[in-house]
């Protein structure tokens, strides 16, 4: 599945709850000690109603572009780099994230959270990718299925050892020269980039050194981060970006990295904690070290 859609997806969820946490009171904001029958009733509710709106757009708006066939799977795992597979890490560790957050805030139990919140983003992506299935043009890929369960076992499994996100699965995306050579593949817009621009994005894998070190006198929002990302790519596989369309060579990155925990920043706001929270999935810009093939670069500010 292209995983421009999916961050469509990851927007629309998210970006809400932002909106949301901006118009309730901080009493509001307070999780339940105890279950709160309403709160948790209303969450499954606007879950249950969100996404299947958002599965049935799908179907009757995007994949009425493309002709329908018979069930059917492919093996896309060598395009993009695997960027497109980190999406489908992120995006499920990230609805995950939220929906086991949602779930604390009406009281369910830690059991519970995991099993029904913390598997929000595998459910739903999964739906998703059965819909590529029945499309002449996608597919059903079982790479893709696993980067889902990569995603939902990177939050779960933490919270199993933990009981806490030691490590945070992140995002930055910078404007690249790739996307004006194929505009129709990596957006027009700057909107369209962040969403569809791989050589742009990165991944990142954000652990919070206090939390490793709980002892010590490293400030509790300090983050160390070590990132993916790929330039050079055109299309999703080599073999299509041919000499005619392109003298790019693509290649891997792999950076390293501070980073800020902004869900460890002081404040008594609960409203802002929440915006805190939301907005904790993108990685602050800092310098940083990038390593390729064509040696190591040094960026002072790397978003």
């Amino acid at each position: 599945m292209r995983f421009s859609r999916v961050k469509h997806i990851i927007l629309l969820v998210l970006i809400p709850l932002t909106a949301f946490s901006q118009t309730k009171l901080d009493a509001f904001l307070t999780p339940s000690d105890s279950l709160n029958k309403p709160r948790r009733n209303a969450i499954l509710v606007s879950e249950a109603s969100l996404g299947i709106i958002t599965l049935v757009g799908l179907n009757q708006l995007w994949y009425a572009d493309f002709e329908r066939s018979k069930f059917h799977t492919i093996n896309d795992n060598s395009e993009w780099l695997q960027m497109d597979k980190l999406g489908h890490v992120f995006t499920s560790y990230q609805l995950g994230k939220h929906g086991a957050k949602l779930l604390n805030w009406s009281g369910v139990s830690e059991r519970d959270q995991l099993l029904y919140g913390a598997t929000l983003g595998f459910t739903f992506l999964t739906a998703v990718e059965v819909l590529d299935g029945y499309s002449e043009e996608w597919g059903f890929s079982w790479g893709d299925i696993l980067a889902n369960g990569t995603g939902t076992g990177l939050y779960i499994g933490q919270d199993l050892l933990w009981k806490e996100q030691r490590i945070a699965l992140k995002y930055s995306f910078h404007q690249t020269k790739y996307a004006k050579q194929r505009p129709d593949k990596l957006g027009e817009t700057y909107l369209e980039q962040i969403l569809k621009d791989y050589n742009g994005q990165t991944y990142w894998l954000s652990a919070n050194l206090h939390a490793f070190f709980k002892e010590s006198k490293i400030p509790k929002w300090l983050n160390i981060a070590v990132g993916y990302g790929a330039e050079g790519m055109l299309t999703g596989t080599k073999d299509i970006d041919t000499p005619v369309l392109t003298s790019n060579q693509r290649y891997r990155q792999y950076f390293l990295s501070f980073d800020l925990n902004l869900t460890k920043i002081k404040t008594n706001s609960k409203l802002l904690r929440s915006v805190f929270d939301v907005f904790n999935m993108i990685k602050i810009p800092f310098p940083t070290l990038e390593f390729n093939k064509k040696g190591v670069v040094f960026h002072l500010f790397y978003n």
